[in-house]
């Protein structure tokens, strides 16, 4: 599941991936808040319609931007309080949550970090085989979002692989030294097994 964050709208996205670079888009759409509601509102509304996704369409793992610095502070906010909620909203259920900066996103689908919004349309049009763009540009972000993680899903998976092996490596690893110590400690201290003579241990 794809998602572009936004307290004024929010895209929402669902996709499959298959086999190599092959991304099956199933649902894209927008949830919309009015601006002129309170804000606790407005995040509720968010919340609902994410949660109503992920109870219709059940994904494995969300994909969500991830905030960056924009010069305009409030919509930083307004962005970050929407994350919250809808990370909040993929927690209570479990699923897992993966950030993308937009810039890894745009990496990923055009090969450019820089591409603009037109360029990225494109290519998830492209990408997806659609007959015609996605609509609006915050559902096409969404898209953007799940194919970015699908693409990058099996190296994330080789990655935590690659982890627990050297995890479980060091745990073994550890488990011999302290052995060995215990060993060592022993040959030196053979009295020292916790035998008592006259209430005092030797």
């Amino acid at each position: 599941m794809g998602i572009d964050p936004g307290l004024t709208r929010c895209g929402l996205s669902i996709c499959e991936g298959g086999r190599g670079r092959s991304v099956v888009p199933v649902a894209a759409g927008v949830v919309r808040t009015p601006a002129d509601a309170e804000l606790s509102e407005r995040l509720l509304r968010l919340t609902v319609g994410a949660e109503e996704w992920i109870e219709r369409y059940q994904p494995d793992v969300v994909a969500i931007e991830r905030i960056f610095e924009r010069s305009n502070v409030s919509t930083v906010m307004h962005t970050a309080h929407a994350v919250g909620v809808l990370v909040l909203a993929a927690a209570r259920k479990n699923i897992p949550v993966h950030m993308y900066t937009p810039s890894e996103v745009k990496k990923a689908i055009s090969g450019n970090g820089r591409a603009d919004k037109s360029q990225m349309t494109i290519m998830v049009t492209r990408i997806l085989g659609l007959a015609e763009a996605p609509k609006p540009a915050d559902a096409a972000d969404a898209l953007a979002l799940a194919i970015c993680h699908c693409w990058r899903a099996p190296m994330l998976a080789r990655e935590k692989e690659i982890e627990a092996r050297r995890a479980a490596q060091l745990a073994k690893l550890e488990a011999a030294h302290e052995k060995a110590r215990q060993v060592e400690s022993r040959r030196l201290h053979p009295g020292g097994s916790g035998r008592k003579t006259g209430g005092v241990t030797a």
